[in-house]
């Protein structure tokens, strides 16, 4: 397996730091527009990694990449307005893609908070033909969340219930960061793009349907000390994903992002501060929400300055196999001691990188396989879990 991956930001070192400790692989290019950027994620690592430089935007420039180091699977570890040219880079060069977010969604022109519009993936799924009649595989949406969530919606389906009334992913975490107001753990561009786009919520005789940003709040009790956070509706690639493979009566997903940060958002929306259109300012055009990325800092270096713990993780409800209702809880939780401790990067790169470096081990033994366009919930859960926790970072269930 030779291994393209794009974007050496916090997600992206991450995995080369995870990556460096296996040996399914044979080499892994990491690319960046930044060469010193690629040159940092890599170094110190051995000469499995190399440093390359690429520009994310052009399919033309992710394909010539990978036939030049005869690149046979590409790991996209940059920000989803970046998925279709990596995507159609990757497939234009034969080789199999993963990622960690979609394709972009657009609102419904004029009923966005009640219909989809263009969804999450969707310009994804329009290639999923072409990508079958390759033989080629496009693993969409394999990060924590999407990603690990939906294997354990797949896992809930298979092992623990007969009949699943709604799958409800449910992120919080109790983290901290010294010496800042206000310092995202995650970037603050995709955050935006998920907070404030119109959530998506699926139910089996209505399809998926939208409704207001922050919507239906809910207390949920994360464990391991985390404790009660509310949680909101937000657009997430899990509701698109998970009805394809899983049958239940309703999927959502609810993010934790406590009242300051919600509050900070809709300030930036009501500024237009959220806006990707750039606006001429002093004769340079510039993209808002490119401006407010710039103003805070980069949460790859927020690690040693971070408290406290993050979890992901599936609510399932539903019936049981003795026929008895049931509430579950499957969980993965990292401490940002421990992940920085043991591998340099904070709890939330890290534990977003873990999983598509554990889906690409798993592909290169030839336990996961599969053709066209995917979800992480249409291959087996079981290696995946195992294999999850053969990294050292084990997940657990509760039952509620």
């Amino acid at each position: 397996m030779r291994i393209l991956l794009v974007g050496a930001g916090g997600v992206g070192s991450a995995a080369v730091s995870i990556a460096a400790r296996r040996s399914f692989f044979e080499t892994m290019v990491v690319a960046d527009h930044d060469p010193a950027r690629a040159a940092r994620a890599v170094a110190g690592h051995g000469d499995r990694f190399v440093a390359a430089t690429v520009d994310a935007s052009s399919a033309e420039a992710v394909a010539a990449l990978c036939r030049e180091h005869r690149i046979t699977h590409v790991l996209n570890a940059v920000d989803p307005r970046f998925v279709m040219p990596i995507f159609d880079g990757a497939f234009a060069a034969g080789a199999d893609y993963l990622d960690m977010a979609m394709s972009l969604s657009r609102p419904h022109p004029d009923a966005p908070h009640a219909r989809t519009g263009v969804k999450l993936g969707d310009e994804q799924f329009a290639a999923a033909a072409a990508w079958t009649e390759a033989g080629r595989l496009a693993l969409c949406g394999i990060g924590v969340e999407p990603g690990l969530s939906d294997v354990f919606a797949r896992y809930a389906a298979d092992e623990l219930f007969t009949e699943i009334d709604e799958i409800g992913v449910r992120d919080g975490a109790n983290l901290t960061v010294d010496g800042y107001d206000f310092a995202p753990s995650f970037s603050i561009w995709t955050t935006i793009e998920e907070c404030l786009n119109p959530p998506v919520v699926w139910e089996a005789d209505r399809g998926w349907f939208t409704t207001p940003p922050f919507s239906e709040p809910e207390v949920f009790e994360f464990p391991e000390g985390i404790g009660p956070v509310e949680c909101v509706n937000v657009e997430h690639e899990e509701v698109l994903l998970i009805p394809r493979w899983v049958k239940a009566k309703r999927v959502t997903f609810k993010y934790g992002l406590g009242d300051e940060f919600i509050e900070v958002l809709k300030t930036l929306h009501k500024l237009g501060l959220d806006a990707v259109s750039p606006v001429r300012v002093r004769g340079v055009e510039v993209s808002p929400r490119d401006v407010v990325a710039a103003c805070l800092p980069d949460p790859a270096t927020l690690g040693d300055r971070m408290r406290g713990k993050t979890c992901a993780g599936t609510y399932v409800t539903g019936t049981g196999p003795d026929g008895r209702p049931r509430k579950v809880y499957l969980y993965h939780v990292v401490d940002n001691e421990w992940s920085m401790k043991e591998y340099g990067h904070q709890a939330v790169v890290w534990q977003t990188a873990v999983n598509p470096v554990v889906a690409l081990e798993l592909l290169a033994t030839g336990a996961w396989s599969g053709t066209g366009v995917l979800g992480p919930e249409a291959l087996p859960p079981v290696p995946f879990l195992d294999l999850l926790t053969g990294y050292g970072s084990p997940w657990g269930m509760e039952e509620r």
